[in-house]
């Protein structure tokens, strides 16, 4: 047993709590990784890029507690009550601040809320260490590189886990999972095939080699006429991605893993856990967007199929070619990402500079204007995401939902409704959070996700984050996470939603936040 104090500066009106966590272990089964023969390449990505950052929300500092779950001393700042402390029962190094009627503060939202301290990233600028991260390229099949990172795999006896981007960005968006995480897990974050760093090395539709070379140099790659053995029947499709996913769990991983998936990454973990629920061990859905693909499905439906003389493949009808230089002009301008951008992240106090800069990047490929089209006219995959889902229930895949509330394109109701289909999976609710929350506010997910594959490798021994008692699992509960970000504290409200939830449920909730108990007194 370990006890670490720490100390604030002097500050007025400052009330010390002495909270104490127990030192948590756990028995997590072990397994041998198994890698087939194949390429890979590895280098180290510079641990100093990367940092999310924040304006000074707030001067008052909240130290912050072990990532590993180990005793600490905390001095909180202004706002709690002098009254005996209490540990969160379950909870993943979490606090909750208060005893028995003073565990809540009446927040500027209008509602009764606990407060639970959890850690924050690991700080660089104070010498601690996040977990190294390497680039890979795995070669898949002739001129198909996976591009992919990971990290923790000196964790030989920790859960894998598998980080799905969403659609225009890649592996790079999960950084901040793969510090934090790396320090506990074997995690890895993939690019999909069409997109981020996994985007083709040649031109899968050469165009004549007549011509000034110096000219040929600046075309885009996918316009020509005919294409390459290679690129046949290439199209990025969800299929493809499905495909890749198993093939990659199968020879790079070696073990079954816990899938992570964000917008697209969601549909098609939660697509791929459907088809192969023997690799995974649950799956964790972050602002999953509910439909992918616009023309239907050749296998599902045949006849309706060949109304459309092109599906994705290679190369581009003429037609299409002049669509998508027209569309891809627009859409590829800084502007219009840092627009997109804007939208996506609901506190725009967010630095999203090196998202940016990725995205734009990937964008100057030659070859992604027209992997964007296959994308575009891909067909829709084998199960729609409710089909996907009903499946994933029927071979009780765990699933866990983490949605953020602001969210302009996945709004809560697309959450509800999975949450209605599955009403056993636990579904948080975070708040302020747009279409990215493990980029936006990566403490609070990766403190969700923590004591989500707790709960699941220690068998329901150790309780989901934020529930302290039954009660709390059949129902709803708000909490307020804090952790501190650059130096000042950060305040989130969480939501969790239990098995006996219901829109009526949820429709009440959101009236006492407005108006208090005065209609809903027991």
């Amino acid at each position: 047993m370990e006890i670490l104090s720490y100390n604030c500066a002097p500050c007025s009106h400052v009330v010390k709590l002495r909270l104490e966590l127990a030192l948590k272990s756990s028995n997590l089964h072990q397994s041998r990784l198994t890698f087939r023969k194949h390429k890979f390449w590895c280098t180290k990505i510079d641990s100093r890029d990367g940092t999310l950052r924040f304006h000074n929300l707030d001067q008052s500092v909240v130290k912050k507690p072990s990532h590993r779950g180990r005793f600490r001393s905390l001095n909180i700042l202004e706002g709690f009550k002098n009254v005996d402390s209490k540990v969160l029962s379950g909870g993943y190094n979490g606090y909750v601040i208060g005893g028995e009627g003073d565990a809540s503060d009446i927040s500027e939202r209008g509602e009764s809320a606990t407060k639970v301290v959890i850690p924050e990233l690991p700080d660089e600028s104070n010498g601690e260490v996040g977990a190294p991260v390497s680039s890979c390229f795995w070669e898949w099949k002739p001129k198909f590189n996976v591009h992919y990172e990971k990290a923790g795999c000196e964790n030989v006896n920790s859960a894998p886990v598998l980080f799905l981007p969403g659609f225009g960005v890649g592996s790079f968006h999960y950084e901040k999972q793969l510090k934090d995480l790396g320090r506990d897990f074997r995690v890895w974050a993939i690019d999909f095939l069409g997109q981020g760093m996994s985007l083709p090395l040649e031109d899968p539709t050469p165009r004549s080699s007549e011509g000034d070379i110096s000219v040929r140099k600046d075309y885009a790659w996918g316009f020509g006429d005919e294409t390459e053995p290679w690129a046949s029947d290439l199209v990025y499709s969800i299929d493809l991605w499905r495909d890749q996913v198993q093939y990659f769990i199968e020879q790079v991983i070696g073990e079954p893993v816990y899938i992570v998936g964000n917008s697209l990454g969601g549909f098609v973990a939660l697509y791929f856990a459907a088809r192969n629920p023997h690799l995974v061990k649950g799956v964790t859905l972050l602002n999953a967007t509910p439909f992918w693909g616009f023309l239907p499905n050749p296998i599902r439906s045949p006849r309706l199929a060949k109304v459309f003389p092109w599906a994705g493949t290679f190369p581009l009808p003429s037609s299409v070619r002049k669509l998508t230089e027209f569309i891809w002009q627009k859409i590829s301008d800084p502007t219009s990402i840092a627009e997109v951008l804007k939208q996506v992240y609901a506190d725009h106090s967010t630095d999203v500079d090196k998202v940016f800069s990725r995205i734009l990047e990937t964008t100057q490929h030659p070859a992604a204007a027209a992997s964007f089209a296959s994308i575009m006219f891909a067909p829709q995959g084998q199960l729609s995401f409710r089909d996907a889902l009903s499946r994933c229930q029927m071979n009780n895949v765990p699933i866990c939902l983490m949605y953020g509330k602001e969210d302009p394109w996945v709004k809560p109701v697309w959450g509800v409704q999975v949450k209605r289909q599955v009403p056993e999976a636990p579904y948080y609710e975070i708040s302020p959070a747009g279409h990215c929350p493990h980029d936006e506010v990566p403490e609070v997910v990766n403190y969700l996700l923590r004591g989500w594959i707790e709960n699941l490798e220690t068998q329901g021994s150790v309780a989901l984050p934020l529930l302290d008692d039954e009660e709390s699992i059949q129902y709803s509960i708000a909490k307020d996470l804090e952790f501190v970000r650059d130096g000042s504290s950060k305040s989130v409200r969480v939501r969790f939603f239990g098995s006996s939830f219901s829109l009526w449920n949820m429709i009440r909730s959101l009236i006492k936040s407005r108006f208090g108990n005065l209609y809903f007194k027991s």
